[in-house]
């Protein structure tokens, strides 16, 4: 018989600090697994009103399902979190869009009443499980051309980017990545990043620290430094490691609840998602999956790009946000458009990244009451794109 779908909201979201890839970083001598378990105590923690029984599923994303953070990944970290062992849990891979499609898979068991709260996030430990390793493409991808040959090099695909879109130039492309190193310098400055950032002890050669501070934060960038640097991918390129992000380790985790669930247990959720959209584009063109995502996402609530205060989008690549913003009318420099700075400056550790645009997309929401409508969305690997609109709902 038919039924009303329920509203989704959105309570809380944290993050770890994210660390380079490799033996120098925070993470190194951290296993995946464990960087999830910090993420969600102290989701739990600052969420002491949600009863831990009280969780319907918990769900984590992760793109290399190998090692540390194989397993279902949802249900290990569920169990060493101190979750009760009633609570079930499950893993997730869409590559870079790992974390949003945890939340919307949690939205749906919520909007359809088979949980009141879900716990939904990301992990991905690069430098235990460098990208690609381990991973046998299919011959055929090649062989019978299904798939240019870049389409597994996300460094080639953003160098295809600049050759599609000759008019988005390397000197564009690192005027935006100085952009989001000096908006994250002032967001960590200014306290922004300690409403979301967990710190965490982690052992290192040295011996034991707090991992606590994003690694490939560079607040002193200049264009001129930028101009100098070595194009990794083709000679002669335009894409380099300063407008690109790192290799990056990183844990997140989210609170999602249904309204009534929300209003039961005496929670202020921050914001409602309105709907959400998945695209497919050319594998060799992945950076461009945002585009058709967000106009999809905006057809099906009635909405236009002008009615959207506040915009989380991802970036790999600075190439990649100026095709975005190209197609949609969006100015580089718009104060809309990751206010608080992104992954150039943050790191990108793949299935995690999708929460941290949505923390950070709920703390824009409270400093903005004005603002109704935002939207978090990015790029995936193999051609895809993700957006998810959400509604502010401390709207003043």
């Amino acid at each position: 018989m038919p039924r009303a779908l329920r509203e989704v909201v959105y309570v809380d979201g944290v993050r770890t600090a994210f660390g380079k890839a490799g033996p120098q970083g925070h993470f190194w001598k951290t296993r995946a697994d464990d960087m999830g378990v910090k993420v969600v105590r102290e989701l739990l923690r600052r969420n002491a009103k949600i009863p831990p029984e009280r969780i319907g599923d918990v769900i984590m994303a992760a793109t290399a399902q190998v090692g540390d953070q194989g397993l279902t990944l949802g249900r290990d970290v569920a169990l060493l979190a101190g979750i009760p062992q009633t609570v079930p849990g499950f893993a997730v891979d869409r590559m870079c869009a790992g974390a949003l499609t945890a939340v919307t898979a949690g939205a749906g068991e919520i909007a359809m009443d088979a949980a009141d709260v879900v716990l939904a996030g990301g992990i991905e430990h690069m430098g235990h499980h460098p990208m690609g390793e381990d991973v046998e493409f299919n011959p055929r991808f090649v062989a019978e051309r299904l798939v240019d040959p870049s389409a597994v090099t996300m460094g080639a695909t953003a160098e295809n980017l600049h050759d599609r879109f000759p008019h988005l130039d390397k000197e564009a492309a690192d005027a935006f990545a100085v952009q989001s190193q000096q908006r994250a310098a002032a967001a960590w400055d200014n306290g922004v990043m300690r409403e979301t950032v967990v710190p965490m002890s982690v052992f290192t050669d040295e011996g034991w620290k707090v991992a606590e501070r994003d690694e490939f934060l560079r607040p002193d960038t200049t264009m001129e430094a930028l101009a100098g640097l070595r194009t990794p991918f083709r000679p002669g390129g335009r894409v380099t490691a300063g407008n690109s992000a790192g290799l990056t380790d990183g844990a997140t985790a989210c609170f999602l609840a249904s309204e009534e669930a929300a209003a039961e247990l005496g929670l202020e959720p921050k914001m409602r998602l309105v709907g959400y959209a998945f695209s497919g584009v050319e594998p060799e063109l992945m950076g461009i999956g945002p585009i058709p995502a967000t106009r999809r996402v905006l057809d099906q609530a009635g909405l236009t790009v002008d009615d959207v205060g506040l915009f989380e989008l991802n970036e790999p690549f600075a190439i990649q946000v100026l095709t975005w913003c190209d197609a949609l009318g969006v100015v580089p420099d718009d104060p809309r458009l990751n206010p608080y700075g992104g992954a150039i400056a943050f790191g990108h550790p793949l299935a995690a990244t999708g929460v941290r645009l949505m923390a950070q997309l709920a703390y824009g929401f409270g400093e903005r009451p004005a603002v109704r409508y935002g939207l978090t969305a990015l790029c995936v690997g193999m051609g895809m794109g993700a957006a998810l609109l959400w509604e502010n709902l401390r709207v003043g």
